[in-house]
């Protein structure tokens, strides 16, 4: 027979107030304090140190983070000078030369490893208003990850040739196009048209499979291929001709990876302005970004006179709506004096000065 309803109430009732009797027991337990004389186990004192140990470890430096691959220790250890080529170069027979190889005797105590924290704390003893920026813009192209980076100094001359006075697509495909001149085929894994672009690694096609690209021609094929050719690749008149005589000074050893590397600034910007078709400012970046020069500073780069003249504490709107020529943010003379302290690391400083009007530069004044 079924219990009646009032007894499976007054059952119900019962069940939940011991129910609330053990929850009220236990919250009890989990609250009280231990006894006196009761120690923490070893264990629990050692996690509690590793602990805090690992909480007060600093984190690192925001002007300095890691490359975005790890750089091998023999790479970092490669000494480098501030007026010498910090990149490794490659030559037109494919072997990478560096400024100081390992049988030289006296080397330079900077390295590839330490030439940005040096060059950074050089800038920031002979001004520390430039903290703000330097923390902002830690990508700086001096890291070692880019100074492990191989430079074909051929192409990269070449290559700022077409790109002069065009757009990044339509210098990319007259790249590709001149590449092609030295190729009859491209060796691919599949059928689909692909353009070359001369950086030695593999690109996919849009059937989404790997192929090798052609690789960039060295200056002894540029030579031999006349003008008329050369300009089927979209080349102007006057470019062709560029390319054809810089060809030439490589291949006769005017110029050289060699000559590149251990030659001072002056004589290497002296060399590559006598090209035809290679300007000052031209050359002065392919030192920077190319060579990776640490003491190039461009006077002639607008972007730089504007950074210097906000440096400086002037009104650059103001400085922008005066007629001053080529210098008309600042003379000439001012930037090289404000510059001067800066050396050898000059290339950096300019790096920073490009950015300068990107930062609040309300608070680099206080």
């Amino acid at each position: 027979m079924a219990p009646r309803r009032s007894a499976r109430v007054s059952a119900a009732a019962a069940l939940k107030k011991a129910e609330e009797v053990t929850t009220t027991k236990i919250e009890k337990t989990k609250t009280e304090k231990k006894p006196r004389g009761i120690t923490k186990s070893k264990a629990e004192k050692k996690t509690k140190t590793v602990v805090s140990v690992v909480a007060s470890t600093p984190p690192p430096p925001p002007s300095l983070p890691p490359p975005a691959t790890p750089t091998p220790a023999s790479s970092l250890a490669r000494p480098v000078d501030p007026h010498r080529t910090a990149a490794p170069l490659l030559t037109p027979r494919g072997s990478h030369i560096t400024a100081y190889p390992s049988a030289t005797t006296t080397t330079p105590t900077t390295t590839v490893e330490n030439l940005l924290a040096g060059a950074i704390a050089h800038l920031l003893s002979v001004d520390p208003r430039l903290k703000p920026v330097i923390d902002k813009f830690p990508d700086a192209p001096f890291r070692p990850a880019d100074l492990a980076v191989e430079i074909d100094p051929f192409q990269a001359l070449v290559s700022g040739i077409i790109g002069q006075q065009v757009s990044g697509a339509a210098a990319k495909s007259i790249k590709s196009k001149f590449i092609s001149l030295f190729s009859a085929t491209t060796t691919t894994t599949t059928d689909t048209q692909v353009e070359a672009d001369g950086d030695g690694e593999d690109e996919v096609g849009d059937a989404g499979l790997r192929y090798k690209p052609v690789p960039f021609p060295s200056p002894q094929q540029v030579v031999s291929m006349d003008i008329p050719t050369l300009r089927t690749a979209g080349l102007s008149q006057r470019k062709a001709e560029y390319i054809h005589g810089l060809a030439d000074k490589f291949a006769s050893g005017e110029l050289s990876a060699r000559m590149l590397l251990t030659a001072s600034d002056e004589e290497v910007l002296d060399k590559l302005i006598a090209v035809r078709g290679l300007g000052k400012w031209s050359v002065e970046m392919f030192l920077l970004f190319g060579l990776k020069r640490m003491d190039v500073f461009s006077t002639g780069d607008l972007g730089v006179q504007r950074g210097m003249a906000a440096f400086a504490g002037r009104d650059v709107s103001k400085l922008k709506a005066k007629s001053g020529g080529k210098f008309k943010y600042m003379s000439e003379k001012d930037m090289i004096e404000i510059a001067a302290p800066f050396s050898p690391y000059r290339s950096l400083f300019m790096w920073y000065m490009w950015r300068w009007e990107n930062v609040d530069v309300a608070v680099m004044q206080a």
